[in-house]
C-alpha cells in the first residue's frame, strides 16, 4: 500500500451505513434509466422500432463500457497516489446527475435518437467512474471477517434504492392520474419526468455518504507528479501481474459473468417492453418485483458468503442464472416470464456481492487499492461486448429473444474459467 495513502481508520456503524446508502442513491440511475423505464421509452417511443432501438442502444451503452475500460484504471492509478477518494466521486456522480436530468429533454420523435444517445453515454461513464472509487473503499470499510456481509449488504441496498425509486415513478408519475405538475401524457412527459426523479434522488441521498464516510486523507503531492507516480504503478503492477495466478483467472471469469449480469439488467425492460408487449407501468411493476427479488438474494446471500465462501458462492449463482436464464427465453406466457425471470432475480445480487468479497480475499495484503483497481477493469474491460454483442444478434436474427440468448454465453464461460480456482481461507482480523 502507498506511503502517500494511509488507510482510514475503522469506521462507526453510521459511516458504514452511509456507505451502504450511496449504493441506495446512485443504483435509482441503472434501475430506472438504462434498465426499466428509459430504456423502453427510448426503444418504443424515440427510435423507429424496437429493433432499431435495442441496437442503437446497445451501441452507446457499449461504447460508454468501453472508453471505462480504456481509462478506469488509469484514474484508479492516480486516485491511489492522490489518496482521496471521494472528490472523484463526488465529480462523477455529478455528471451522471446531470445528463440524467437532460433527458428529460428527449421527445418521443426519432429526431431525438442522437440527444438521447449522447446524454446516456455521459450518464453511464459518470456512474462508472463513481463506482470505481466506490468500489475501492470497501478493503478500508470492512473487516477482512466480515466483507462478504457488508459487500452484500450494499448491494441489497442498492437494490432497495432502485425499488423505492421505481415505486415513486410508477405511482406519483407514470400511472398518476391526473399527472402532477400538468405533465402531458401526449408528449409523454410523465415517463421522461422519471429521469428528473432519477437526479434529484441520486444527488439528495450520496449526500450522507459525503458527510460521514470517511476517505483516505488527500496527500500534498501535486497533480502533475501524481499522475506520473500513479501510471507508473499501474505499469509496474501489470507487468508483475503474472505472479498471481489466481488473481488472474478470477478477474478474466469476472469479466464474462459481469458482462453477462450487467447486459441482463441493462436490457430486461427492453426485452419485457418488445417481446412480451408490457405498458410503461407493466415495465416498472416487474422491476419494482425484480428489485424485491434481487435485494432480497443480495441480503440473504451475505451470510452465505461468509459461511461457504465466496466462490462457491459465485459458483451456485450461475448455475441457477444458466438455467433460469434458458426457461426465460423459452416461454410464450407472460405469467411464466414473471414467475421464472423473477426467481432468476434472487440470484443476480449475490453474484455481484461475492465478486467483491472474492476480490478482498485474494488481494495480498499491502497491495489491495491495486487489486481493486484490476477488479474495476476486469468489470468493464468487456462491458462494452455483452450490450453490442446483444445488439448484433437482434440485428442479425430480427429478433429480441435471439439477442438476450447471448448473455447465456457469458454466464457458461465465466463459470468454466472459474471453476478451477483454489480459494485462499479468508483473513481474520
Amino acid at each position: 500500500m502507498s506511503e502517500t495513502a494511509s488507510p482510514v481508520r475503522r469506521p462507526d456503524r453510521r459511516a458504514v451505513f452511509s456507505w451502504c446508502l450511496f449504493d441506495w442513491a446512485n443504483n435509482s440511475y441503472p434501475t430506472v434509466i438504462t434498465t426499466f423505464v428509459f430504456a423502453a421509452y427510448f426503444t418504443r417511443a424515440v427510435a423507429e422500432t424496437p429493433e432499431q432501438g435495442t441496437f442503437l442502444w446497445g451501441q452507446a451503452t457499449g461504447l460508454a463500457g468501453l472508453a471505462v475500460a480504456l481509462t478506469g484504471p488509469v484514474l484508479g492509478a492516480i486516485a491511489d497516489r492522490a489518496g482521496a477518494r471521494k472528490p472523484w466521486i463526488f465529480w462523477f456522480s455529478l455528471v451522471c446527475i446531470a445528463a440524467s436530468a437532460a433527458l428529460w429533454f428527449v421527445e418521443p420523435t426519432s429526431d431525438h435518437i442522437p440527444r438521447a444517445l449522447l446524454l446516456v453515454a455521459l450518464a453511464a461513464l459518470g456512474y462508472e467512474y463513481a463506482g470505481i472509487f466506490y468500489n475501492a473503499m470497501l478493503p478500508d470499510l470492512a473487516g477482512n471477517g466480515r466483507t462478504g456481509r457488508l459487500s452484500g449488504w450494499g448491494w441489497a441496498a442498492g437494490y432497495g434504492g432502485g425499488l423505492l425509486c421505481l415505486v415513486v415513478a410508477l405511482f406519483a408519475l407514470v400511472q398518476a392520474d391526473p399527472p402532477p405538475f400538468g405533465l402531458d401524457p401526449e408528449l409523454a412527459e410523465p415517463v421522461r419526468a422519471t429521469a428528473l426523479l432519477v437526479a434529484l434522488w441520486y444527488l439528495v441521498f450520496m449526500v450522507p455518504f459525503f458527510l460521514w464516510t470517511p476517505d483516505r486523507p488527500r496527500t500534498s503531492v501535486p497533480m502533475a507528479q501524481t499522475a506520473r507516480e500513479g501510471l507508473a504503478e499501474l505499469r509496474r503492477l501489470l507487468r508483475d501481474i503474472r505472479q498471481y495466478g489466481t488473481v488472474v483467472r478470477f478477474l478474466l471469469a469476472r469479466m464474462f459473468y459481469t458482462d453477462g449480469l450487467v447486459t441482463l439488467f441493462a436490457f430486461g425492460g427492453i426485452y419485457a417492453a418488445g417481446t412480451f408487449g408490457m405498458s410503461f407501468a407493466e415495465i416498472i411493476q416487474f422491476g419494482i418485483a425484480m428489485n424485491v427479488t434481487a435485494g432480497l438474494g443480495a441480503f440473504l446471500f451475505a451470510w452465505v458468503d461468509d459461511w461457504i465462501g465466496p466462490k462457491r458462492t459465485i459458483l451456485i449463482t450461475l448455475v441457477f442464472l444458466i438455467g433460469f436464464g434458458f426457461a426465460v427465453l423459452l416461454v410464450e406466457s407472460v405469467l411464466w416470464f414473471w414467475i421464472l425471470a423473477l426467481t432468476l432475480g434472487l440470484f443476480v445480487g449475490p453474484a455481484q456481492a461475492a465478486g467483491r468479497s472474492l476480490m478482498a480475499r485474494l488481494a495480498p495484503v499491502g497491495k489491495e487499492a491495486e487489486m481493486f483497481g484490476l477488479f474495476a477493469l476486469s468489470g468493464k474491460a468487456t462491458a462494452w461486448a455483452g450490450p453490442m454483442l446483444l445488439g448484433w444478434a437482434t440485428f442479425a436474427f430480427d429478433s429480441q429473444r435471439a439477442g438476450m440468448a447471448t448473455i447465456l454465453a457469458f454466464f457458461v464461460v465465466g463459470l468454466l474459467i472459474l471453476l478451477p480456482l483454489k480459494e485462499p481461507p479468508a483473513r481474520r482480523d
